[in-house]
């Protein structure tokens, strides 16, 4: 229960953040927005730094009744955990943790929670790190790059992405498609028959990453992304089309006017 407290989250354009409004949304907690824009270098404004040194988003503040001051809730994982701790009462969100008679013993976890723990520290240690930085490469080739040297920077950020992302990124996406394939009790997302925390974490990078075109960018075995990796096309289609992130995206647009998942 919120107990009285004030969740607010603050909101950057095209940022994680919003994964953790398709959360709030889901756990239908009471919360506010403080809404803030990026700047044309596409950095976050400086305001973000007030309430957190790092001046990242998502951030969370709770100003709890009585506290001289608000719980700061930084990183994507620690927020969906922290939520789930609290709010999740009994949702499927967060899958159950033991095999029956295997309460603390080490290997007694369900396959389900072992598949949930490990995505909600992939999906931003490893998946993440790869999508970003051809993110930054598309930047460089990009309308925002003097014409005159655009041929230049696009050649050189061409031959990066083939040697640094486009070996990983099939790693990953066949990763993601061999979860699906293996998805506990024949479930259609990651950790079986219902979206949880993991879902969530990887909402944002993967809708994003169709809706900019990136999975479309590079080369696959059966040429196409959805092609070469059906089901995974299929489960990032289903998250775009999930109730509680539509809600989010329209509270946005609501707020905004339009609603747009990258920056």
């Amino acid at each position: 229960m919120a107990d009285g407290a004030k969740i607010t989250l603050h909101w950057l354009n095209g940022s994680r953040a919003q994964g953790i409004l398709w959360l709030l949304e889901e756990l239908q907690v009471p919360y506010e927005l403080q809404i803030y824009h990026r700047l044309p270098s596409m950095m976050a404004p400086a305001e973000l730094e007030k309430v957190h040194p790092l001046g990242k988003s998502p951030t969370i503040t709770i100003e709890l009744p009585g506290a001289k001051e608000p719980l700061v809730l930084a990183e994507s994982a620690f927020i969906v955990q922290y939520f789930l701790d609290h709010f999740a009462n009994g949702q499927p969100l967060q899958p159950k943790r033991w095999k029956n008679g295997q309460e603390g013993k080490l290997g007694g976890e369900t396959e389900e929670w072992m598949r949930y723990q490990y995505i909600m520290y992939y999906s931003e240690g490893s998946f993440m790190t790869t999508a970003f930085l051809q993110f930054v490469l598309n930047g460089i080739k990009g309308p925002n790059v003097p014409f005159f040297i655009r041929p230049i920077t696009k050649a050189i950020a061409n031959q990066l992405s083939n040697v640094l992302v486009v070996p990983n990124m099939k790693k990953h996406l066949t990763l993601l498609e061999g979860y699906l394939e293996t998805s506990p009790n024949g479930g259609k997302y990651l950790c079986g028959e219902h979206a949880t925390g993991a879902d969530i974490m990887l909402a944002y990078p993967l809708v994003g990453g169709v809706e900019a075109g990136m999975f479309d960018e590079f080369k696959w075995e059966k040429g196409l992304f959805k092609d070469t990796f059906p089901k995974l096309h299929a489960y990032i289609e289903r998250l775009s089309q999930e109730p509680g992130w539509l809600r989010a995206a329209e509270k946005i647009k609501e707020i905004e006017g339009s609603f747009k998942i990258m920056p």
